[in-house]
């Protein structure tokens, strides 16, 4: 029995060798905290898979339907001076912008960014951009009534919309008040809101309105589109281009075609985070081929925007790809941010 004794403790070794590195690894990489913006049955999968993939497991914060992402923006900044967040996945970008002008995030470069066309990523590798979705008009009318060309003008009182203080109803906003600007922009929100438009607390509940007829109309993201043509509903659904909609105003003539707006999440690392190198580490892998694939196999269907095995790709997001290709740059929309903010608060303060 001793003479198999070495034998056991030369077998022992690697064992013991690998419950060590495990208990440094696990030490310099706790648990890494992600401030998370996208909807949790979509995101969860995906943090497994990190958790799965590295060992380092994530602490998650998610956001209420109503305030998500402006909430956790103004959560980022108030803990400027000491962070408890790690990882910022943000599902819009100007959010994720003004974050990056306050100077509350760190560069990195990573593989994510690498991977990621110029137009979807910051230059400085603040943040990048990854699986997008696109703003859509959706709708349950018949083809009749599509048919007749003026439905829509002619029933602007029963249309839906998020209240556009938060997430990509605000981008939607900014974009319109760049094109047109703020008169003809305030002209067509205080006309919708006098014939009776229902502002909601997020594009799920815009969905379910027009899903269940009880509107007819509404403004949303391809994500929640796809969830009630899944679920059966009878629903149209069209790009929304930057124009007004329905046309109850006019906007000063502009030549150019309207874009649509391709709203692309973001994966910021905070600066001064807790965690940096699992932080890293999670930004790497959000921005990953992996990552971009799973969200549009996913009944989300978002848009890749770097490059992914096409044989991959649900034949319904790829034929999404053209009209993205026409998205409306939102580099420039920081500055408006702040305009439509400041007076979409003093309205809603009424």
């Amino acid at each position: 029995m001793r003479s198999f004794r070495p034998l056991l403790l030369i077998l022992l070794i690697p064992v013991i060798v690998l419950a060590a590195w495990q208990i440094i690894w696990q030490r310099g990489h706790k648990a890494v905290v992600l401030y998370c913006a996208h909807d949790a049955v979509f995101a969860d999968g995906v943090l497994r898979a990190f958790t799965a993939r590295t060992g380092i497991p994530v602490s998650v914060r998610f956001d209420t339907e109503a305030t998500k992402s402006l909430g956790l923006v103004e959560r980022l900044i108030a803990q400027a001076e000491k962070p408890e967040c790690d990882v910022f996945w943000n599902n819009e970008q100007l959010g994720t912008m003004d974050l990056a002008r306050r100077g509350l995030l760190d560069s990195h470069k990573g593989s994510g960014w690498q991977r990621i066309p110029a137009a979807f990523r910051d230059a400085d590798g603040r943040w990048t951009g990854f699986a997008a979705r696109m703003r859509v008009v959706i709708d349950n009318y018949s083809q009749e009534e599509i048919a007749s060309a003026s439905f829509y003008a002619n029933d602007p009182h029963t249309g839906t919309i998020a209240k556009p203080l938060f997430g990509t109803t605000l981008t939607h906003y900014c974009a319109l008040w760049q094109r047109y600007g703020a008169d003809a922009v305030k002209q067509w929100h205080a006309t919708l809101r006098r014939d009776g438009l229902r502002e909601v607390d997020g594009n799920a509940l815009v969905r379910r309105l027009v899903a269940d007829q009880t509107c007819r109309w509404g403004y949303s993201d391809t994500d929640d589109a796809f969830e009630a043509l899944d679920a059966g509903k009878a629903i149209n659904m069209q790009p929304a281009r930057v124009q007004f909609f329905p046309n109850l105003v006019s906007g000063p003539a502009n030549n150019s075609p309207d874009p649509t707006i391709v709203i692309p999440n973001t994966v910021a690392v905070i600066r001064g985070a807790p965690h940096l190198e699992s932080a890293r580490l999670l930004a790497d892998f959000l921005a990953s081929a992996e990552v971009e694939v799973q969200l549009a196999r996913s009944t989300a269907r978002q848009i890749p925007l770097g490059p992914v095995d096409e044989s991959q790709v649900p034949e319904q997001v790829r034929a999404l790809r053209s009209a993205a290709a026409e998205g409306l740059p939102l580099a420039g929309l920081l500055e408006v941010r702040d305009q439509v903010l400041a007076w979409l608060k003093q309205e809603y303060a009424r």
